[in-house]
């Protein structure tokens, strides 16, 4: 469809160009300007790495490779051609090739990436802050991988395979970014093509119908079943002990709480580790952090209780804070060491909860330190 100037006496259409003939590069050029400014392809996302390569054929890079809100990888690949050439089979093979990324090699990819734009930052810090997530999850990264296909315009072949894929249950999106000079300058119609805009709401529903069928199968074994079973016989043991989990009931993920007016007595693990803590997540950050700092003045008294040194988390960067012991004596995917870390997580529970409880009771009760 293109472009019209209004004028006095009707309209003029804008003529189309080509980015070769605009002299613009794909790499230099368009690759560049998307690079910095993301939203103009992928709402509501950030860029992980540009020229991803971490496999032995160096010659097969990832133009852009993206993380979106939901921790999932999107390959971003660009054609300043007018048919696109093969781009969905070389995004493709990009895609099943960082399907098996984890968090960490995430990590890894964005740090080289900030180094090559010579930013300083904190690689983890930053996806963490774009996740909204206060630690790493691995089992929550990278669910999915998406394709956005990019070029001035695409072949039939092309869009005939896109359709048929998306059909079959992948994430492949087409937008068509068509070049016009107006003025001595060059204008860009950027426009998803496939689907169209008005179909994707009804698409993604249907992904995601079929992501939850997926993962209800999933759930009869793997991780989701291992942690259902190791809360289960925790749990039995802990409540033999201490009744502060006795309302709790056993789940899927890598954490139980027992909650009290914002403040939760957590077994959790993450990346092999286990703990227990005391988290504080009240609405108020401002309640938080002070519950915080009032228990931070007995510090010395609590470690005493407890009978080592504790792990003081402000976060003040997040609303909540953190209270943690570490628990080395096991690991949950390796069950022959189940009895042992169980019983150290209970008696590591048993030991916070008592140093704690003298100063976190009228917490519980409803008082604030603020006041």
């Amino acid at each position: 469809m293109p472009l019209f100037e209004f004028q006095s006496e009707g309209m003029k259409e804008v003529p189309a160009t080509t980015f070769s003939a605009a002299n613009l590069k794909e790499r230099d050029h368009l690759q560049r300007a998307l690079r910095n400014q993301i939203d103009v392809l992928i709402p509501d996302s950030m860029v992980l790495a540009e020229e991803f390569s971490n496999w032995e054929d160096s010659k097969r890079r990832i133009d852009l490779l993206v993380l979106d809100r939901d921790a999932n990888l999107i390959v971003v690949e660009l054609k300043r051609t007018e048919d696109g050439g093969h781009m969905e089979l070389q995004a493709i093979r990009y895609a099943a090739m960082v399907s098996a990324m984890t968090f960490q090699q995430a990590v890894e990819a964005h740090g080289q990436y900030l180094m090559k734009l010579d930013t300083k930052d904190d690689p983890q810090a930053r996806i963490l802050e774009f996740l909204n997530w206060d630690e790493p999850q691995e089992d929550e990264f990278a669910q999915d991988v998406k394709i956005v296909l990019a070029s001035a315009d695409f072949s039939k072949e092309v869009t005939t395979a896109v359709l048929w894929l998306n059909e079959c249950g992948l994430d492949i999106r087409c937008v068509r970014m068509l070049p016009y000079q107006f003025n001595g300058t060059t204008l860009l119609d950027v426009q998803q093509v496939i689907p169209l805009v008005e179909a994707t709401e009804f698409q993604v529903s249907m992904r995601e119908k079929a992501s939850r069928e997926r993962d209800a199968r999933r759930r009869k074994g793997g991780s989701a079943d291992r942690n259902l079973r190791f809360w289960s016989t925790l749990l039995a043991k802990a409540n033999r002990v201490i009744p502060l989990h006795q309302n709790v009931s056993p789940s899927t993920g890598n954490w139980i709480a027992a909650s009290a007016h914002g403040t939760y007595y957590t077994y959790a693990f993450a990346h092999g580790v286990c703990r227990v803590e005391l988290y504080l997540t009240k609405p108020d950050a401002a309640d938080n952090k002070a519950i915080f700092d009032d228990l931070l003045n007995h510090k010395s008294e609590i470690e005493s209780v407890f009978g080592r040194p504790l792990d003081w988390q402000r976060m003040n960067d997040r609303a909540a804070c953190r209270i943690a012991a570490e628990i080395n004596a096991g690991v949950v995917h390796d069950e022959s060491t189940w009895d042992r870390l169980q019983n150290a997580m209970v008696e590591g529970m048993k030991r916070l909860e008592a140093a704690l409880r003298p100063y976190a009771q009228k917490y519980r009760e409803g008082e604030s330190p603020k006041l």
